[in-house]
């Protein structure tokens, strides 16, 4: 350091007599920690998108104020103190010192100084706009659900394999599984994975205990049914998932017209294994003839496919096993909810579709008036073909009452909280839907949806994301993804999330949106165009929210009215979306609502609330 100016050789010593460089090291390393863990704790804990932020400009802001401490004061065994001045002759030792000696201060302090920014460019990278968190890879469902211990009380009934000689008997050991689950789903106390996270094992090779970390459950029901003729051979067993033990285990030989019996005495067998306390009553299944309960079982299975085949052939097993017996009320809630499917789908004409699901649900109510399912049916017309959320509320209250904890009365119920403006608590009901099903990939985009229009982009895109990654051919998902990411200010990775869109009228939406965005007018006007050539009829909402987006006000309520001649069920979202908010200062918007009855003060005065089954 010969050739240096001797006032920044002082400079240099004063720095290391004062002891700024090891100060700088320690605060270095200790932040960096800071914001790793905070990182986690923001994840683990669902604390606000603002907590990473705050942490992160109180580390970098508190960097100089500990250097400026450091400089002015000595902590010494009196305590606090101000640096005094050099004795004569201290600085010159300290630089005439080897530099062995003089360099691994400042070496120390660069090296905290990188620690610091390090964690500040990584936390920052966490908690910037979705799109920079695009080429990062979204945690699996799975890792979510194992923040926490399960609860003792908690189990996945997988689905039974299916040992007949026959492999199209498969329906039926499927059946038999998903009747044993939503028996138990009845019984207090205790906490059961629903079918379409419990089912996602099916045929795939996966050890007990690692189902069991997946789903975030204590103890896993498995079993086997045989069938031949109206003979059945039921096997189950129940397994400690913590342990990998078997706690019990239980073969059943009977008739078809004792399988109500075997479902009964599983679902008693597993409570008092697991002792659940049962409040005093004992859910039971509902008796029904043996054939029947077959085909019903078949028409339940295909239904899942939602296909127009399938959706079809189901309808037609259901009329069947009405026919058998014509007051079977799970048969006619399950013929009214492929209706609404069919009709949801444009499979099948809209009117007629709900027509008949409107008459079927009641007829279901004919046979038994509190079959839950059935009500919740028609809470489902009402909010998507009639657009009376009142009549709709009521509809799943009453559902509500007689089944808290049914998984899907409680998604629609979700939804109908999004749609009335809501979304607090919509999102309450989905995150506790989650804790249940942490695999369906339904779940993550509707509550995707609900985390966007609350503001919490960053939420949003993680749970599309983790849709995506569960379905990657699931309708919607890198759409909505896509729109978060527009709407944080990043068109080109919002082009290629749309890009991946599956589904065309999605990915047509979203081009025409992006490529407004980007000022590339005939691109966006030729996709919004195709989409108008092809789907006009079915997507007159969608494309009248494109083109408020576009701030084209005239074009907007033309296609807004013609939506309402086709009774598009896109309208349900009228009063809760953000998607008008270019247009909602037209003088013709606020009439608009107030004639769907969805004014901010229509919503508002509409009495529903959803209770948390853990609160009751």
């Amino acid at each position: 350091m010969p050739d240096q100016p001797a006032g920044y050789q002082r400079f240099f010593a004063e720095l290391k007599r004062r002891r700024v460089f090891r100060v700088m090291a320690v605060y270095g390393a200790v932040a960096f920690v800071v914001l790793q863990v905070a990182d986690l704790l923001q994840e683990g804990l669902r604390l606000p998108e603002s907590f990473l932020p705050f942490i992160t400009a109180t580390a970098l802001l508190g960097f100089p104020v500990a250097i400026a401490l450091a400089w002015a004061f000595d902590l010494t065994p009196e305590g606090m103190q101000r640096t005094g001045e050099a004795a004569p002759g201290e600085l010159t030792e300290i630089l005439s010192a080897p530099a062995s000696k003089r360099w691994p201060a400042g070496l120390l302090a660069l090296v905290g100084m990188i620690a610091l920014v390090v964690g500040a460019w990584y936390v920052g990278r966490q908690s910037a706009s979705p799109a920079d968190a695009l080429g990062t890879e979204v945690a699996a469902a799975a890792d979510a659900a194992v923040a926490t211990e399960p609860a003792p009380e908690s189990i996945a009934v997988l689905p039974f394999v299916n040992m007949s000689s026959d492999p199209e008997q498969e329906y039926f050991s499927d059946g038999i599984s998903e009747e044993l689950l939503n028996l138990l789903a009845q019984i207090p106390g205790l906490q059961v994975t629903s079918r379409s996270s419990a089912f996602s094992f099916k045929d795939k090779n996966l050890e007990i205990p690692e189902i069991a970390r997946r789903l975030n459950v204590a103890h896993v029901l498995e079993g086997s049914v045989r069938k031949s003729g109206d003979q059945v051979r039921i096997t189950a067993q129940l397994i400690d998932a913590r342990s990998d033990k078997h706690l019990w285990s239980e073969t059943w030989d009977r008739t078809l017209d004792d399988i109500f019996a075997v479902q009964d005495e599983i679902a008693a067998d597993v409570a008092e294994q697991l002792q659940v306390e049962l409040l005093g009553v004992e859910p039971v299944v509902r008796l029904v003839d043996p054939e029947a309960y077959a085909l019903f079982l078949q028409a339940r299975q295909l239904a899942y496919q939602f296909t127009e085949e399938s959706l079809d052939r189901s309808n037609e097993l259901y009329r069947a096993a009405l026919e058998i017996d014509p007051d079977y009320a799970a048969a006619w809630a399950g013929l009214s909810a492929n209706y609404t499917n069919q009709a949801a789908y444009a499979l099948a004409p809209l009117e007629e579709s709900y027509a008949n699901a409107r008459e079927v649900a009641n007829q279901a109510l004919e046979t038994d008036p509190e079959f839950a399912p059935a009500l919740a049916s028609l809470g489902t017309i009402a909010l998507w073909y009639d657009l009376d959320f009142a009549t709709a509320a009521e509809g799943y209250s009453k559902a509500l009452k007689l089944e808290p904890t049914d998984p899907e009365i409680l998604a629609g119920a979700a939804m109908l909280l999004e749609l009335i403006d809501r979304g607090a608590d919509a999102i309450q009901v989905y995150e506790y839907l989650l804790d249940r099903d942490p695999l369906n990939p339904t779940l993550y985009s509707f509550i995707g949806d609900a985390y966007g229009d609350a503001g919490r982009p960053g939420e949003a895109l993680k749970s599309f994301r983790t849709a995506a990654d569960l379905s990657p051919e699931g309708i919607a998902t890198h759409y909505l993804a896509a729109g978060v990411i527009l709407e944080n200010g990043d068109p080109e990775a919002a082009l290629a999330e749309v890009l991946q869109e599956p589904f065309e009228p999605y990915r047509l939406l979203g081009l025409a949106r992006i490529y407004g965005v980007m000022g590339q007018a005939a691109e966006s006007d030729a996709a919004l165009q195709q989409l108008i050539d092809a789907h006009a009829d079915g997507w007159a909402y969608n494309i009248a929210y494109t083109y408020a987006y576009r701030e084209e006000a005239d074009s907007a309520f033309e296609w807004l009215n013609r939506a309402i001649e086709n009774r598009d069920a896109g309208l349900s979202d009228l009063g809760s979306t953000h998607s008008f908010d270019n247009i909602v200062d037209d003088p013709r918007w606020l009439p608009l609502l107030e004639r769907l009855g969805m004014s901010p003060d229509q919503l508002a005065a509409i009495e529903f609330e959803v209770e948390i089954p853990e609160q009751r």
